[in-house]
């Protein structure tokens, strides 16, 4: 058999291997034993929670939180409601921001045996975003919740309180959870959280996140976990990403424990299309699973688990999750030491050269960046933008689009395996890469890291190419590169380092036992398909977790790197058309993604509209808040007879977006007062009109301002004179209040939102099944402004 039909089996059963890693469970029905989690159970409440779009501050959000206190109270739970008000601040482009408003998060405690010991806290939240069911994120985290909950309580008293905290306002800025952790007595009792969110509509529920010294309840973790999807590299990434979840709060408030989420379908994610029907209830059984698991063996330990060093931990196939501390690391890398040095000792005719084994190194380099320069290409080729909105081209059609990256990561790496090893004119490895820079900045502008990485390309092409190094120096390269990135790692960055260790361990045991490829006896090459296969598997499974997380494609040539430490030796020998085969393949997905418009009534294209008034004015614009212009919000933005063009509108839109005068309406004045003080303090009270939910404000003092406060609570805001602060307020009245250094002034730009369109406006037609309305679309805004002196 030759080895590209070796080759061609180890990547199919690698693709059946990593599939197999991906597909989530087949969901319980609501007839399951008692005594496990059921999706089918715990739809019944998704059905109800998800009904329609309930943000905070919304009648709908009202109804949802009535009937969750029903159901909890209906079990037993004994719920509360903690009405507060909260607020969480950032700066974000060199401006100070704070979001708040009034939040009722509802909290129902199983009672322990010990009312004393740290409790454990099964957290979800309950608010949808506007213009979103929001079955995923997170009816299912508080579905889950329930269901857990009635099966804990079933088990008998555990060891310790558990706390069912279903919050209010996580959408709006996590305000649930920094009322709770902030404001609420209970919360000192808490030991640990569960959390629950999710980032689309399915894919299996990944652990990717916990709290500092997670040694010990990484133990529990991996003894307990059913079909994990974990890693330490996921928990280091995310704490250097700008994501935030309520468990950021419990996390900031010294309280560890386990966040789970799944990732799939995020075409869903945030959008109307996330409802119970388009749900994957497999998704609801594998999040219901793992966190239960947790919970069951957190709330009858006797003991929580105690700070212990970080573990470095994956999970690898079925319920196994290998964890270890973070210095057996080094044992991993000197056992691959061990084996390379056994590969090229003295009496194997491996025809290892230190000169070719450098070649190996650079030539592999090449593939890297030729990997990656290609994705990046094709990334700009689709003419979809970058932003989540700007994406959802993609995301409607994710599975052809992740199949085009496999396959052109997979194309290119055989591809520039095969030019080291049979020679390729210097002159065409030099000016492909050239061209392909070139060619990224005729898709969406000027592209120097496309510029950047075509150059080095081509520089390492030079430096490399050309006679081709044996098989084994060519071989040795790959791994040796694969040490000293995984060396740096361990150094760096231990929690990552395992993702290049492994296969490089892998690697380097398939090169001694076979002599760096050598030796070519039909056991060895059966042998090498195989141990290929299975560590293209649990690649696989990271690719796909990365395709999905990171709309970055040019990291995925990591991939294509590690599964050429593991493949080298068939690769280099199969056929020189293997690799072109599959950019081809890769190339016409890639047209199909171009040029065929993915809008179906499944995956609708979206829009988000508003009528705006300007009370100081009093003129209206019909305006679009979404980017592109499909041909139904050109005509609603038009309908008025006003010419379409750009306008801002602060605090809403400060950069301008697309408008078109309308209509003048009647509106609803928002209550902006600044009464007088006696005691030097400056205060602006304000709410929306009765209907509106939400009110935006950008505030600046021309002196500086003290003791700056945000509904009683200090507050970061008016840090400059001169310079604007803003705050964003849903569910109520609010009030800032500070103390001027002396006599000045205070200017104020306002806004407020009402989630419907005026009566007196001219009606909306009706949408095309292709079109959907996204967050707060088909909205009437109110601004205005004004400036007060003391």
């Amino acid at each position: 058999m030759g080895r590209s039909v070796w080759l061609l089996a180890a990547m199919v059963g690698g693709l059946l291997i990593a599939w197999q890693g991906t597909v989530t469970p087949r969901p319980l029905a609501a007839d399951a034993p008692a005594d496990v989690f059921s999706a089918g159970r715990a739809m019944k409440d998704i059905e109800v929670v998800a009904k329609t779009p309930h943000p905070l501050g919304s009648p709908e959000n009202d109804a949802v939180r009535d009937y969750l206190v029903g159901r909890m109270t209906a079990m037993g739970l004994a719920p509360r409601v903690q009405d507060a008000r909260a607020f969480f601040q950032n700066s974000f482009n060199g401006g100070q921001w704070a979001i708040g408003g009034r939040v009722r998060n509802i909290i129902g405690v199983i009672p322990g045996r010990d009312r004393s010991a740290p409790a454990i806290a099964i957290m979800a939240h309950y608010d949808s975003v506007p213009g979103s069911p929001g079955a995923a994120d997170d009816a299912t985290g508080v579905a889950s919740a329930l269901e857990i909950a009635r099966i804990l309580k079933a088990q008998g008293t555990p060891a310790r309180d558990v706390i069912i905290l279903i919050t209010d306002g996580e959408e709006a800025g996590l305000l649930g959870a920094h009322a709770f952790f902030e404001q609420d007595p209970l919360a000192r009792h808490v030991g640990l959280v569960l959390n629950m969110e999710s980032r689309g509509g399915g894919g299996r529920a990944n652990m990717f996140q916990t709290g500092p010294r997670n040694g010990a309840l990484i133990g529990l973790f991996a003894e307990n976990a059913k079909a994990p999807i974990s890693s330490s590299l996921a928990v280091f990434l995310y704490e250097h990403m700008p994501n935030d979840t309520d468990f950021t709060v419990s996390k900031a408030a010294g309280i560890t424990g386990l966040n789970f989420a799944f990732i799939g379908r995020q075409f869903d994610y945030h959008s109307p299309s996330s409802t119970p029907a388009n749900l994957d209830q497999g998704s609801v059984q594998h999040m219901g699973e793992q966190v239960l698991a947790a919970a069951r063996a957190l709330a009858f330990a006797k003991v929580l688990p105690a700070p212990a060093p970080e573990a470095v931990y994956s999970q690898t196939f079925g319920d196994h999750v290998l964890a270890y501390p973070a210095w057996v690391g080094w044992l991993v890398l000197l056992a691959a030491v061990l084996l390379l040095v056994r590969a090229v000792r003295p009496g194997h005719k491996t025809g290892v050269a230190p000169l070719a084994t450098l070649k190996g190194v650079g030539g592999t380099l090449y593939m890297i960046l030729a990997t990656a320069l290609m994705l990046h290409l094709v990334r700009r080729a689709t003419g979809v933008g970058f932003g989540f909105l700007e994406m959802r081209p993609l995301l409607a059609q994710w599975g052809l689009w992740e199949s085009v990256l496999a396959l052109l990561t997979a194309g290119v790496a055989l591809h520039a395996a095969s030019a080291l090893a049979n020679g390729i004119k210097v002159r065409w490895a030099v000016a492909a890469p050239i061209a392909g820079g070139a060619l990224c900045s005729l898709f969406g502008g000027w592209d120097v890291v496309g510029l950047g990485v075509g150059l080095a390309t081509a520089i390492l092409a030079v430096s490399f190419l050309g006679k081709p190094p044996p098989l084994a120096s060519a071989w040795l390269g790959a791994l040796v590169l694969a040490l000293l990135v995984a060396l740096g790692l361990q150094i760096a960055a231990p929690a990552t380092a395992f993702l290049i260790a492994w296969p490089l361990l892998l690697g380097a045991f398939m090169a001694a036992v076979g002599a760096l490829g050598s030796s070519s006896t039909p056991i060895i090459r059966f042998g090498e398909a195989g141990l290929i296969a299975i560590g293209l598997g649990w690649l696989g499974v990271y690719f796909h977790g990365v395709a999905q997380g990171l709309d970055i494609p040019d990291l995925l040539a990591l991939f294509g790197f590690l599964g050429m430490v593991l493949a080298w030796p068939l690769a280099q020998r199969a056929s020189r058309w293997t690799g072109p085969a599959l950019m081809a393949l890769g190339l016409i997905g890639l047209a199909v993604v171009r040029f065929h418009s993915p809008w179906t009534e499944r995956h609708p294209q979206v829009s988000r509209i508003a009528y705006v008034t300007d009370l100081n004015s009093h003129k209206s614009w019909r305006v679009a808040l979404s980017p592109g212009m499909d041909p139904w919000t050109r005509g609603v933005l038009t309908a008025d007879g006003g010419a379409l063009g750009k306008q801002a509108f602060a605090p809403f839109a400060p950069r301008g977006v697309p408008a078109a005068p309308a209509k003048a309406v009647a509106a609803t004045q928002p209550v902006i007062n600044l009464p007088p003080q006696t005691d030097g303090t400056v205060a602006v009270l304000f709410a929306p009109p009765a209907e509106g939910r939400a009110m935006s404000l950008d505030l600046r003092t021309d002196v500086a301002a003290t003791d700056v406060r945000v509904d009683g609570r200090p507050a970061k805001l008016l840090a400059k004179p001169g310079q604007w602060s803003h705050l964003v307020w849903v569910g109520g009245p609010g009030a800032v209040t500070f103390k001027p250094a002396g006599p000045g002034s205070v200017e104020i730009r306002y806004g407020a939102e009402t989630l419907s369109w005026p009566a007196d406006a001219k009606p909306l037609p009706a949408r095309p099944k292709t079109l959907a309305p996204w967050d707060s679309s088909d909205s009437t805004i109110v601004i205005g402004s004004l400036k007060q002196t003391w």
